[in-house]
């Protein structure tokens, strides 16, 4: 089972904005130029994660996006939520019609894979992924990257690959 795009992104995005929220509002641009994911998709996300308050916006100039509460109040498994990214493990996407219209042997093995891992996800804060001294590693590489001008594709990838 694998999480996909959508939800990477949006979990890296947010990431992104809890590491740089000290320096003020963060701009969707900025973070499109850390982690490689493009403007318009990260402002597809930002809509979401806005309705679901989790993130608000900041306008004018300097404006941007803060985090809507403390890194240790948001969760991973919000964020996931939030871009309406499904962790389901069943090939029937929960709906039990996998074997022939019915439930199929391993329906509820799969089912309870799925609720672990938003368990999971749901123990895990920005907070705890921002102390991480790993994620800071990968924060200093990015920000010394993008200040000299350099982008590159791989820096979306190594902080999504740490989580």
């Amino acid at each position: 089972m694998r999480l996909t795009t959508k939800g990477r992104y949006a979990v890296t995005a947010m990431l992104d904005l809890a590491l740089h929220c000290d320096q003020g509002p963060v701009s969707l641009a900025d973070i499109s130029a850390r982690q490689g994911i493009s403007l318009s998709y990260l402002e597809q996300l930002f809509a979401r994660l806005r309705h679901f308050k989790l993130v608000k916006s900041v306008r004018g100039p300097g404006g941007g996006y803060r985090l809507e509460g403390s890194t240790k109040e948001i969760s991973i498994a919000q964020v996931v939520d939030a871009v309406s990214e499904s962790l389901d493990a069943t090939r029937c996407e929960g709906k039990g019609n996998c074997h022939e219209g019915e439930v199929c042997l391993t329906h509820h093995l799969w089912e309870d894979l799925s609720a672990q891992i938003h368990r999971f996800l749901s123990e895990i804060t920005l907070a705890d992924l921002v102390a991480r001294n790993d994620i800071q590693a990968v924060r200093q590489r990015q920000d010394i990257r993008v200040a000299s001008g350099h982008h590159h594709d791989e820096s979306h990838i190594a902080v999504s690959e740490i989580l």
